[in-house]
C-alpha cells in the first residue's frame, strides 16, 4: 500500500468515527464536547463555569464521557506555553477521586490542588489565588467525598504515625458539628473549607464580590460517581 493510499484510508477511518461519534452524542441528548468547542475562560460567566463541571459530572455518572474523543495532541500543543482552565477544583488526596475523569475534563480544563481532606491550608490559597487572578479561573470548588478516610480518622482522633494527625485541627470544626454522623461530617468540612476560600483570601474574596468567580462546596459519592452540591 502506498504512503498516498495510507493516508486517505487514515482521513477516511477519523472522518467516518467522528461522524459516528457525533451521530450517537446527537442520539443521546449528551452534548459533545471537543478540543474545538470548549469555550474560552473569557466566555464563562461563574455560574456557567459551576455547571459545566456538573455537566461533566453528569456525562460522567451516565458513563457517556465525550472528554475521551479530544484531541489530545492539540490539547498538548495548545498548552505548552500557556494554561487556561474554566474552573479549580480542591479535592482531597484519595486516589478514588480522580477529578478530571468525574468531571470528564481534560488537559488545561481544570486547576487541581489536592490534600487529604481537601482542607484549606496557607499553600493552598496560594495555589487557589494564583488560579483566580492570573489564570482567570469562573468558578471554583471545594470537594469532599463519601468515606473519606481523613475526616474518619479525625473523628476518631486516635494516634497515627508521623505527621497525619496535622490534619486533625483542620478538620475538628466539621467533626464537632456533625455529632458523630461521617457523612454529615463531610458536607460540613466542605462548606466550611470553601467559606475559609472566600474570607481567608483576599484574592478570591475580592473576586467573589466582583462576580468574576464563584466558590461552591460539593461531595463525590464513590459508589454512583455523582457530585451533589454542598
Amino acid at each position: 500500500m502506498s504512503d498516498g493510499t495510507r493516508a486517505n484510508r487514515r482521513q477516511f477511518l477519523q472522518t467516518a468515527l467522528a461522524g459516528a461519534v457525533v451521530g450517537m452524542a446527537a442520539h443521546s441528548g449528551i452534548p459533545l464536547a471537543s478540543s474545538r468547542n470548549i469555550r474560552a475562560v473569557a466566555n464563562r460567566s461563574p455560574d456557567g463555569a459551576l455547571e459545566d463541571l456538573m455537566a461533566g459530572n453528569r456525562r460522567f455518572a451516565a458513563n457517556r464521557l465525550t472528554s475521551i474523543e479530544h484531541d489530545l495532541n492539540i490539547l498538548k500543543e495548545h498548552t505548552v506555553e500557556k494554561q487556561e482552565p474554566f474552573a479549580g477544583v480542591l479535592a482531597c488526596a484519595d486516589s478514588r477521586v480522580p477529578v478530571e475523569l468525574i468531571f470528564d475534563q481534560s488537559i488545561g480544563h481544570i486547576f487541581v490542588t489536592r490534600v487529604a481532606g481537601n482542607v484549606v491550608t496557607p499553600e493552598i490559597i496560594a495555589s487557589l489565588e494564583y488560579g483566580v487572578a492570573v489564570l482567570g479561573i469562573r468558578a471554583l470548588l471545594v470537594l469532599g467525598h463519601t468515606n473519606c478516610g481523613a475526616v474518619k480518622a479525625a473523628m476518631k482522633g486516635d494516634a497515627v504515625p508521623g505527621q497525619i494527625s496535622s490534619l486533625y485541627p483542620h478538620l475538628r470544626p466539621a467533626v464537632n458539628q456533625a455529632a458523630g454522623n461521617v457523612g454529615s461530617a463531610i458536607e460540613a468540612n466542605a462548606r466550611m473549607q470553601a467559606e475559609l476560600l472566600r474570607t481567608s483570601s483576599t484574592v478570591i474574596r475580592q473576586a467573589s464580590a466582583a462576580g468574576t468567580v464563584k466558590v461552591a462546596a460539593g461531595v463525590y459519592d464513590l459508589g454512583t460517581g455523582k457530585v451533589t452540591l454542598a
